[in-house]
């Protein structure tokens, strides 16, 4: 198999074929990342039939995380459309914040809700109330998509219990009270600039909300509120619930109660009861609603499955390879202090795609040399843990699952997903690692 500098060059220009064909070609995104994906397997020397086996098996590895939650979302959202639960949402949600500041309030409620639930389920769970919001207040479905990805986004990579930053603490040996502590603070920043970049750069993008929501003042027979609301919070509540069971402090046991929670806590089985929450909102017990407005959610869900299915595989190809052994290990020889965790982090999220593994894998990486670059103390390596999360957020392009998910439930095409979600990101990360700077040259 190829190995060094070349890996690189292999990898740059897969990133560029899929910016070229999906962009200026317009060739279907799930064309092109299969391509992609075989060109990588190809050319970096990879037994062929195991390139078969990788793609197909990245393909498969990502819906088995992610495909039910997308099809049981799809679902949901189509639900609350074709009931007019959306518009019950949208104007519930505006009574608070006011329709000048919608965006704030997905940026703030992404933050919250990824504490406990994967950006990626996240966004899905919200996706419906962003859209109504965005038809609602008349803003592009880019800003809004924005504000959401990037709260959802910041506190992903930076607060536990999300699996990668709780993964991380563990490999380090950070005491996780800090790593909270420092994580609810870095995060701020993080998200300060996600919101900047979707209400100032990604709003010159106009992409209209494929939802109908009718925009007059009366509004008769809507959906109650709380029918509206619950197949979205719900579920959230039970993710919720199933994270703080999994805490290393087991504050609902380790008994038959926790493996409950668990359970009805997995985002498959919480958008699936989600799904019979949103059956309040059917006019009557119909075939024509029960299996017509079902099934309409599962043709809307198929696009998505398939992009984001192959996005799996071309980051499954990269994983393959030694594209993340090498640049992990050609870049831990350089003394860079805090700044070190955030480089490796970085560069393997980028070739990669997974914010966790590269969470996971940086920190493997770098916790035996935290005594050499004087980050052995516990607050040092609260900040390792910022470090490696900073470098995870950078950047979400099109190996990244997250990206298709962002960009196909939100109506934006590949070359403005990468101008609006993929550079917020960027900022995200920019941003984050500056102030993890700043926070070491105070506490270090």
């Amino acid at each position: 198999m190829v190995s060094g500098p070349v890996l690189l060059v292999i990898l740059v220009i897969a990133i560029l074929f899929i910016i070229y064909m999906t962009a200026r070609i317009k060739m279907h995104a799930f064309l092109v990342l299969l391509l992609a994906a075989f060109g990588v397997g190809i050319l970096s020397g990879m037994p062929l039939l195991d390139v078969i086996s990788t793609i197909t098996g990245g393909f498969g590895g990502i819906l088995s995380y992610i495909g039910i939650v997308i099809i049981a979302g799809t679902i949901i959202g189509t639900l609350l459309e074709k009931s007019r639960g959306t518009l019950t949402l949208a104007n519930t949600v505006l009574k608070f914040v006011g329709k000048t500041r919608s965006a704030l309030a997905m940026s703030l409620t992404g933050a919250i809700v990824s504490i406990p639930v994967f950006c990626d389920s996240g966004f899905v769970i919200l996706s419906s109330l962003n859209k109504s919001l965005a038809k609602k207040a008349n803003i592009s479905m880019a800003t809004m998509a924005v504000a959401l990805s990037t709260g959802l986004y910041a506190t992903h990579t930076l607060i536990p219990p999300t699996p990668g930053p709780i993964a991380a603490a563990g490999q380090i040996g950070a005491d996780l009270g800090l790593v909270i502590l420092f994580g609810v603070i870095t995060a701020i920043p993080a998200i300060a600039v996600g919101y900047f970049w979707a209400t100032k750069v990604s709003s010159r993008y106009w992409v209209d909300s494929d939802i109908k929501v009718e925009v007059q003042d009366e509004e008769v027979d809507l959906p109650a509120t709380f029918d509206a609301f619950a197949p979205i919070l719900i579920p959230i509540l039970l993710i919720t619930l199933k994270s703080i069971a999994d805490f290393p402090a087991h504050v609902f046991g380790e008994g038959s109660f926790k493996i409950f929670l668990d359970f009805i806590g997995d985002p498959t089985v919480a958008l699936i009861i989600g799904i019979f929450l949103a059956f309040r909102l059917l006019p009557a017990w119909e075939e024509k609603y029960i299996s017509g407005w079902v099934g309409e959610g599962m043709k809307n869900a198929a696009i998505i499955i398939m992009i984001t299915g192959a996005g799996g595989a071309f980051g499954s190809i990269l994983k393959a390879t030694p594209i993340g052994d090498y640049l992990g290990s050609t870049l831990a020889s350089y003394n860079l202090g805090i700044f070190l965790p955030f480089i490796i982090a970085a560069a393997l999220k980028t070739a990669q795609g997974s914010s966790t593994v590269a969470l996971i894998t940086t920190s493997a990486l770098v916790a035996p040399l935290l005594p050499a670059l004087g980050l052995a103390t516990p607050v040092a390596k609260a900040l390792v843990v910022m470090s490696t999360g900073a470098g995870a957020m950078t950047i979400s392009h099109a190996n990244d699952s997250y990206f298709w998910v962002v960009s196909q439930f939100s109506n934006m095409d590949t070359s403005t997903a990468y101008k609006t979600h993929s550079m917020a990101t960027l900022a995200q990360g920019i941003t984050t690692i500056i102030f993890v700077g700043i926070l070491a040259a105070i506490f270090i």
